[in-house]
This record gives structure tokens, sequence and C-alpha cells, in this order.
């Protein structure tokens, strides 16, 4: 058994859930709240409370990363033909529609970075790994997965017409 991760905890802003944009800005109607993030909770959120990937790198890998879970899950069951549906019910479809548009979008991706790059974005913002464990030991292997990472969401940014430091 592993020894328990320790939580570390960094004070940050984040947008308000309760701001209304039909009233002003105000000490009553901020538009962010003070919050603590957990910086252990993914490697992207590590990254960027350590300022290696900027707002649109870590919106395009969160993007990336709620669609890579779409995918995953419970994914595509395999259809039980010898089991009994009881009077009203139906079959469940084997894989949904919301998948299937994940699916193509990852396809997309995978298009547009290529064969290591998206592997790379897989691991780190999909499977939340860490650049330690994707590249290994040596401080420069991590510093070029980390560049790469950096290039290869900056593409996801461009394409998803995120905002980009370009």
């Amino acid at each position: 058994m592993s020894a328990p991760t320790k939580i570390k905890l960094r004070p940050t802003e984040v947008p308000n859930p309760y701001f209304s944009r039909a009233h002003a800005a105000d000490a009553s109607n901020p538009p962010t709240i003070p919050a603590m993030v957990n910086i252990r909770e993914s490697a992207v959120t590590t990254l960027a409370s350590r300022g290696v990937l900027d707002a649109a790198q870590v919106a395009a890998a969160n993007r990336f990363r709620a669609l890579f879970e779409m995918m995953g899950g419970k994914g595509a069951g395999a259809m039980d033909y010898g089991r009994e549906h009881v009077d009203g019910g139906r079959r469940p479809d084997p894989i949904s529609e919301r998948q299937m548009n994940a699916g193509r979008e990852l396809a997309r991706c995978r298009e547009l970075l290529g064969a290591r790059l998206y592997s790379l974005v897989s691991a780190v913002a999909g499977e939340g790994r860490s650049l330690h464990e994707v590249a290994g030991k040596e401080k420069r292997a991590r510093l070029v997965a980390a560049d790469a990472l950096r290039w290869a969401l900056d593409d996801l940014a461009a394409m998803w017409r995120l905002a980009t430091r370009r």
C-alpha cells in the first residue's frame, strides 16, 4: 500500500458561482471569490500553480480531460443478448451519443497533434500522470516533456478558439 499523498493547498481567485451580470460588480456581487485549491489534484493543476501553464493552456487541458473522461468510465459496454428485459424496459445503447461526439473530438485532437504529442497530452491531462511519471527521472527529459506539453496545449487552445498567448 502506498503512502498517503499530502494535500497541498494554495489560495487563489475563482469565478463566483453566484455572480449576477444583471447587477453591477461590487462588494456584494464580486465576479471572483477567494478559494483554496489542492494543487496536487491533477498534474495540470500542479503545473499551472507553478506557472508552467497559462490560463488558455489550462482551459485546453481541462476540455481535453472532460472529453477523455467522457469516453472512459463505463465506456462502450457489450450488449448482453441473453438478458431478458422486463415489460416497459428497453435495451440500453452500448455507446451514447455524447461518447461518440467525444470520440470524434479526440480523433480531431489526435489528427492535429500526432501520435506522440497526443499520447503525452492523454497521459498528463487525461490520466492525470505527472511529468515525472511520463518523462522519467532526468530533469532534461522532464523539461522537454513540459515544453512539448505546452506546445500541444497551445495547438488545442487554438483549435478550440480559446485565448492563447500568441
